[in-house]
């Protein structure tokens, strides 16, 4: 009994201040995409074109962007001829709109609160029911890891249950299969109002590497009413978490 009470005092504190403040990343962690203004090199828009797997990166009228929802953060796109994109070490990806998540020179995603009747229904009390709609496990994982003592997401009041009649919203990982897009839409049925919906991870959002195939349905959007998005393949745990607290008003470093 003493060694074990003698291991837990060297061991110390492992649960992270965030969000008190930011806990250390890794050096090779590679957080949001950023935009670059100045003038593409010969040939450059035909070079770029290539260069994302997901047809992420691209140009429309207005130049260059980074469509963020269908990132997999794979960063093939850094070697840009023209230098115009580069990763940060921001963790901040989420967003609460799709179109926020469409990245221009200067700008950043954005998540806004929740209205006031939701957010002080779920400030203190937010149930989750998390639905694995073909995804690879790895977006999974990062969401279980947020139950460990590192994250412990239950201090926030924030929890995952087993029955969608116990839960506040769900978390949706994987671009939904056909085969699972019954089961998404009626998982999201059974939640009572008022609910949440979250798209965790690329495929979620827009399908990610899956979404030419006549086999998904394009991630949560084209099931359900999206009220959070976070990229990544998969996201980083404290991007999920990041997230969440933002939703429901809590400020964040």
């Amino acid at each position: 009994m003493f060694r074990i009470l003698l291991e837990r005092l060297q061991q110390g504190r492992r649960t992270v201040a965030f969000p008190k403040s930011l806990p250390p990343l890794p050096p090779r962690y590679r957080g949001r995409p950023e935009l670059v203004d100045g003038p593409c090199v010969s040939d450059c828009k035909a070079v770029c074109a290539g260069l994302c797997p997901t047809g992420a990166l691209g140009f429309d009228h207005d130049g260059l962007y980074l469509d963020l929802g269908r990132c997999i953060l794979c960063g093939a796109c850094a070697a840009c001829p023209g230098g115009r994109v580069r990763f940060t070490g921001d963790h901040r990806l989420a967003s609460t709109s799709r179109e926020g998540l469409i990245l221009r020179p200067g700008t950043k995603p954005e998540v806004r609160p929740l209205e006031p009747a939701r957010r002080k229904l779920f400030a203190r009390s937010l149930k989750l029911r998390q639905v694995s709609a073909g995804g690879c496990n790895a977006c999974e994982a990062d969401i279980n890891v947020l139950g460990t003592v590192v994250y412990d997401l239950g201090r926030f009041g924030i929890d995952f249950v087993a029955s969608p009649r116990h839960a506040d919203g769900v978390a949706v990982t994987g671009p939904v299969t056909e085969n699972m897009y019954q089961a998404t839409r009626d998982t999201f049925d059974a939640v009572p109002d008022p609910r949440l919906a979250i798209a965790v991870g690329a495929c979620a959002i827009s399908g990610g590497i899956f979404a030419a195939s006549a086999e998904t349905r394009g991630g949560a959007p084209g099931v359900m009413p999206v009220d959070l998005y976070v990229p990544g393949c998969p996201p980083h745990p404290l991007t999920i978490l990041d997230g969440l607290l933002r939703l429901l008003g809590v400020p964040t470093p």
